[in-house]
């Protein structure tokens, strides 16, 4: 089964992955990363079909490079650097940077190794073309398209009758059915209801004048446990550092659950409180999380309603509205949410990854507020990790 190509544009990747290329760029070229694919998912089955429609997919995906379009529209994002611009011009995706296999099993296995810089822009569209090439050679995709269509019809009356009264941004791309899916649900749900604030896609935020949305993701923090002359639990504060250094608090929602909550919250000082205007949760009970971080502001005497709680963590628009009315009284609430609008089919979606494993050769590790979310090559490593995360909350509290 031969498909049309899924990637057709380097924009249609996330926000936050030109975000943290970009302070790459100017202060970390040194860096290597790897990065090693999961299927969260028990009992899926790759074919060597669908193997080989995945790197066709990526040789494709190889061959694209920013058009003028595309490099003018990322020029207009306020906080991007006309310099990284330049330097996307040149950059294109290199093919030798990622190998796939199947086991015996037919469990998929993807590995990307590379100049970090470069490395990490590979994830979104791997993950793009991961799922869309098993969704239609796996299932009947006009009966998943059916389902998804008479669904995303129910989201759009329950936003129009007012039983959702939340904002929030659709961050679907690493989980979507599939790009056409993708377009269709961010534009209807963007020109149809009043909610949706924007969409952490850049091609569907270019597309359709949305406002693209995202700062950064686990790996960001996890690559400074790559370098040699940073403490292991101290990797918050220098990831904060750089990034109030290169954005200077105009690109300001930290992600608080790298490795843990607890330990984010020693260096989310004061100076810290008053650079960023919000924090992200991506792990963990999200009520015990969001009255945490409020009571942080509160002993900084910040005021908690001028601040921002953005909830992404495996969200629906039940979940979603029940964060909602729990603390918009208390602070400034929105929503990322993923799957719930990229690919509900009835169907249940891969729960596919694609995380930074090895920094310069040394082993990284996400431990978030999740135990089950940790992911990390080195078991050895991770104790360790965790180790060093517990000497320094046990030293500091």
């Amino acid at each position: 089964m031969k498909l049309e190509p899924i990637i057709t544009s380097l924009l249609d990747t996330d926000l936050y992955k030109f975000n943290m290329d970009q302070v790459i760029f100017h202060k970390h070229t040194d860096l290597i990363g790897e990065y090693y694919f999961k299927c969260r998912n028990e009992g899926i089955v790759f074919t060597p079909e669908m193997l080989a429609e995945i790197n066709a997919q990526i040789d494709h995906l190889c061959s694209l490079r920013f058009t003028k379009e595309e490099l003018d529209y990322l020029r207009s994002i306020r906080f991007i650097k006309n310099d990284y611009v330049e330097f996307l011009r040149l950059w294109r995706p290199i093919r030798e940077y990622v190998t796939t296999s199947l086991d015996e099993n037919g469990k998929l296995e993807i590995v990307v190794n590379g100049p970090l810089f470069s490395a990490m822009q590979f994830e979104i569209f791997l993950l793009e073309i991961v799922n869309e090439v098993y969704f239609r050679m796996q299932y009947d995709y006009a009966l998943l398209l059916e389902e998804a269509q008479r669904r995303l019809e129910e989201k759009i009356a329950a936003f129009q009758s007012g039983k959702y009264t939340f904002k929030y941004a659709e961050f679907g791309c690493r989980r979507r059915l599939s790009r056409a899916w993708q377009d269709e649900v961010v534009r209807r749900l963007a020109s149809e209801t009043d909610n949706c604030v924007g969409t952490s896609n850049v091609y569907l935020a270019m597309k359709y004048h949305l406002t693209p949305i995202g700062t950064f993701a686990h790996e960001f923090v996890q690559m400074y446990q790559g370098i040699d002359s940073i403490p292991l639990a101290y990797t918050n504060h220098y990831a904060m550092q750089d990034w109030y250094a290169e954005y200077k608090g105009d690109n300001g929602t930290a992600l608080t659950d790298t490795i843990t909550t607890d330990l984010f919250l020693l260096d989310f000082d004061r100076s810290m409180v008053n650079n960023y205007n919000g924090v992200r949760h991506d792990s963990g009970d999200p009520y015990e999380w969001g009255e945490k971080i409020i009571a942080h502001y509160q002993k900084y005497g910040v005021d908690p309603k001028t601040k921002l709680l953005l909830f992404s963590d495996s969200l629906d628009f039940d979940r979603a509205q029940e964060l909602y009315d729990y603390f918009k009284d208390k602070t400034k609430v929105s929503f990322g949410i993923g799957t719930f609008c990229s690919n509900d089919t009835g169907i249940t979606p891969l729960n596919i990854v694609i995380k930074l494993q090895y920094v310069n050769g040394r082993p990284v590790a996400k431990l978030s507020d999740t135990p089950g979310k940790a992911m990390c090559k080195d078991p050895d490593y991770l104790k360790y990790l965790k180790d060093s995360v517990a000497f320094r909350l046990h030293r500091e509290k």
